[in-house]
């Protein structure tokens, strides 16, 4: 990915929430359809997406909605796009390159391809293992195994998965366990293409715009 970070903010619930972003270089906002205490249905995703699209964030363009899975079917994914006008899939699970590309070139969206990072990847594992995908995603995410900890992954493995990615031609995003206080680091010593933050721009357990603006800060570096 060529130009600035790519930022995520994740999670998202309520449409004061994502106006709330309205000035800040957010460039995706995550909506999770997996089962999660963040989960929304596709009505009030519906209502979320039409937030969004009010509102300027990087450049004064509206932020792209993601919508977050977990080994959909593809007449799950039909049911929630007829409602919730999605541009991005995430898929969390199993998800084949097959499948993959299915839902890329039936539905008309972005597809995205989170992974969990293993702490005995290599350079070649971790290109065996991304390699497949070539063609058949947009971007893929580098995650802490089991999704939605709160903790972050040993950061390492990042120089091998941003290679294997760039070999197929993608940004590579980091997700697991970030929050204000370590993006900075990360940023420095890792350069990621993108960061995607859920937990860690939260008080007691809902988005908090002053913190999801301090991470937002850290990143861009001002």
């Amino acid at each position: 990915m060529n130009g600035p970070v790519a930022i995520k903010i994740c999670g998202l619930k309520d449409a004061a929430t994502v106006r709330g972003l309205d000035g800040m270089p957010v460039t995706h906002i995550g909506l999770v359809f997996a089962p999660s205490k963040r989960r929304v249905d596709a009505e009030t995703a519906a209502e979320l997406i039409a937030a969004a699209r009010t509102i300027g964030a990087r450049d004064g363009l509206p932020p792209k909605t993601v919508g977050v899975f977990v080994d959909p079917s593809m007449d799950e994914l039909r049911a929630v796009l007829r409602h919730a006008p999605l541009d991005i899939v995430q898929l969390h699970g199993g998800e084949t390159p097959a499948f993959c590309r299915a839902v890329k070139e039936e539905l008309a969206v972005g597809v995205w391809k989170a992974f969990a990072a293993a702490g005995d990847e290599t350079e070649r594992s971790a290109a065996t293992r991304l390699q497949p995908y070539e063609g058949t995603v947009d971007a893929l995410l580098a995650d802490t195994a089991g999704g939605g900890t709160g903790r972050p992954f040993d950061w390492r493995l990042l120089r091998l998965y941003h290679k294997a990615a760039k070999a197929i031609g993608v940004p590579l995003f980091a997700a697991g366990g970030l929050h204000p206080d370590n993006v900075g680091e990360l940023m420095r010593d890792y350069a990621p293409d993108g960061v995607d933050v859920s937990s860690g721009v939260e008080t007691d357990g809902r988005k908090d715009l002053a913190k999801i603006r301090q991470f937002v800060e850290r990143v861009t570096g001002r």
